[in-house]
């Protein structure tokens, strides 16, 4: 029999960077070393209590054992208008403007098939969260970069897209507060873009899963708070960060009707819904006690105050970020992002990722992830001190 060969479109993508993170750390591990791990963003932190009694008790019930809506549950989506409107002062229609999914990733790589035509463009930030990219190629789309720049606050430069982009152009992703650089975005960038995306006739994705995820009296805002948003955009939020959720896969999208029943159709066709179980937890996650974000932003702020001020005691200087749980920093001298990540493993014992694994205007980077306890992040500062000498 002849060896299967990948198709066209798998070819296409590039090693998917965390699972070859994954693979390097469970080498190191399996060989005694002790491993302080930089590289995923995976909350060390544990889901809040409360939420998990919900999901226990839910679980039981026998009537949530089946396949569960496409749609998700109807009480799921009005507790997600609810928060909404609590959190943003926009209104959603729980029947025709939300979505759940499995965990935001699934309904970013999944939105381009609802309307990427082979050979439409996608205007993807560079660098990103890799979903954006690989959706469109699987769409048989075609990535065109926006760069984000230090020089422009890692905002990309909506002037600087070719016109002859602009005509093949169907979606924009944007993303903030910004993985993997932490940036945030102001009402004015918002404005602009709805405003660019109107002229030229290009449809928003807006990745919002890090909104609560913030430092020193920031409030990330949602692209739906500006009138007439919900004709141009859609946005994408997950119960991951927020409620240290990220291996129960629930979040959301949000906005545009006709965007919101076209991912509807493409998963009704691919997947069955989310466990209810996991919606009514979800449900006591929005609806119940608040204080476990401000106790878990807390402790990641205490984290990004140790990893930065430690770093910059050594003479390696970044930004402090004022929302998310990264730290994107340039490489030493002497360095690019694959040596310098290559050298905090192999010299270090430390995991960080790799710039350019976000795409090549990553590169001259590294993030850092503050998912390790405070103690953790000394051990870390402390050999690179050592790494350094």
């Amino acid at each position: 029999m002849r060896e299967m060969k990948f198709s066209e479109r798998l070819s296409k993508l590039p090693p998917y960077l965390f699972a070859e993170i994954d693979k390097a750390k469970r080498l190191a591990k399996s060989r005694g070393r002790d491993i302080v791990d930089l590289g995923i963003g995976d909350p060390d932190l544990p889901t809040p209590p409360h939420i998990v009694e919900a999901l226990y008790k839910a679980a039981l019930d026998v009537n949530n054992h089946h396949y569960a809506l496409d749609s998700g549950m109807p009480e799921f989506r009005r507790a997600i208008a609810k928060w909404y409107r609590g959190r943003f002062n926009v209104k959603l229609d729980p029947d025709t403007e939300i979505l759940p999914l499995i965990g935001s990733k699934e309904g970013i790589a999944h939105f381009p098939l609802a309307f990427v035509n082979t050979g439409d463009y996608v205007l993807v930030p560079d660098p990103c969260y890799p979903p954006y990219r690989n959706g469109t190629i699987f769409a048989g789309g075609v990535p065109y970069l926006m760069p984000l720049l230090a020089e422009n606050d890692f905002l990309p430069d909506l002037s600087r897209i070719e016109k002859s982009a602009l005509k093949k152009a169907k979606l924009m992703f944007i993303n903030y507060p910004n993985n993997p650089t932490g940036a945030v975005a102001d009402k004015e960038f918002y404005r602009s873009t709805l405003a660019f995306a109107r002229k030229n006739n290009v449809f928003i994705c807006s990745d919002a899963a890090y909104s609560e995820i913030c430092f020193d009296n920031y409030r990330p805002m949602s692209i739906l708070e500006l009138d007439g948003a919900k004709d141009a955009a859609i946005e994408f939020h997950s119960l991951s960060k927020t409620y240290n959720m990220t291996g129960w896969r629930i979040g959301w999208a949000c906005g545009n009707k006709r965007a919101i029943a076209g991912l509807a159709k493409v998963k009704s066709n691919i997947d069955s819904g989310i466990f209810q179980a996991i919606q009514l937890a979800g449900i006591v996650a929005l609806e119940g006690p608040q204080a476990c974000v401000k106790k878990a932003n807390s402790v990641y702020q205490e984290r990004r105050d140790a990893l930065v001020n430690g770093l910059d005691s050594l003479g390696w200087k970044g930004s402090i970020p004022k929302a998310t749980f990264y730290i994107w920093i340039r490489v030493m001298r002497g360095y690019n992002s694959a040596s310098m990540a290559k050298a905090l493993l192999e010299k270090a014992d430390i995991i960080a990722t790799p710039g350019n694994g976000f795409g090549k205007y990553g590169e001259g980077y590294i993030r850092m992830a503050l998912t390790v306890p405070k103690d953790r992040i000394k051990v870390a500062i402390a050999r690179i001190k050592r790494f350094l000498k």
